[in-house]
């Protein structure tokens, strides 16, 4: 009887751990400002509030339009002085609905409201169409950069961008080749993997594409991020690396998350 009653405690255990995994936390959402110290960050942008936002993956169970809608307000909310976007907008998941990327675009130029905004493709986006998804999101007036920068801020910061990792061919040396000698400058790359190509003079790299692990076991991730580095730059801030990486909103392949969904909103300061 006893083993009976642990047999059955512990299913109960493993299908309210199942349930949070795949109804409960893919539906939550954390925007929060993240104070970072960042090297060489120059003294007239102190304070500058730039909110990543990445791997949305619209289309998955918990993020449908009305969902993205939602998130697109709060971080209108957290007023950023700059939005940036990480790639993978829309969703490669099971159970998802298939979006077009003309109605993903239409919702994410609310972002606008609050901040410029400038994003990156990532693997996910090419998966289904990438050059659509560019065409949409360049017409609802968010830029996207593909080895290409552009200023921002009135000329006070200039964003460097390149293309995906895993399904294109991204240069480091091509995205910077026309910013100004000595001006500071933010890369964007959906993975975090192209850091190692990064060179010493740029202040700080935003990335995505881990999902923070996506899903993690007493702490460590299931599964290899990257074949490169492994979980080596699975989420936060890497310092050695001058590398922040976003949990992001949204899943892939399969509809679960056990790690928050979030939005860091980053407070930059000299170091």
């Amino acid at each position: 009887m006893r083993a009976l009653r642990y047999a059955q405690l512990t299913g109960l255990a493993l299908a309210a751990l199942a349930a949070h995994a795949t109804v409960v936390q893919p539906r939550r959402l954390l925007v929060r400002d993240v104070p970072l110290a960042v090297p060489g960050w120059p003294a007239e942008l102190d304070g500058l509030r730039v909110a990543v936002v990445g791997d949305l993956h619209a289309g998955a169970p918990a993020v449908g339009l009305r969902r993205l809608g939602q998130v697109v307000q709060q971080v209108v909310d957290a007023r950023p002085d700059l939005v940036v976007l990480l790639g993978d907008h829309l969703a490669d998941v099971w159970l998802g609905t298939h979006l077009q990327p003309e109605q993903v675009a239409e919702v994410l130029a609310g972002l606008r409201e609050a901040a410029p905004v400038v994003g990156v493709l990532g693997n996910h986006d090419w998966y289904a169409g990438g050059h659509r998804v560019r065409r949409a999101l360049t017409a609802a007036g968010l830029p996207v950069l593909e080895e290409s920068a552009v200023p921002v801020l009135d000329g006070r910061l200039w964003v460097a961008g390149v293309s995906d990792l895993w399904e294109r061919t991204p240069s480091v040396e091509r995205a910077l080749a026309g910013v100004p000698a000595g001006a500071p400058v933010v890369l964007l790359t959906h993975n975090p993997d192209v850091v190692l190509d990064v060179p010493p003079h740029v202040q700080l790299v935003l990335a995505g594409h881990t999902h923070g692990g996506q899903v993690r076991v007493l702490g460590r991730g299931v599964h290899t991020v990257s074949e490169r580095t492994g979980n080596r730059f699975s989420a936060g801030w890497f310092a050695q690396e001058r590398l922040y990486v976003t949990p992001g909103v949204g899943a892939s392949i399969a509809p679960v998350r056990t790690v928050l969904p979030e939005v860091p909103v980053l407070v930059l300061s000299p170091a």
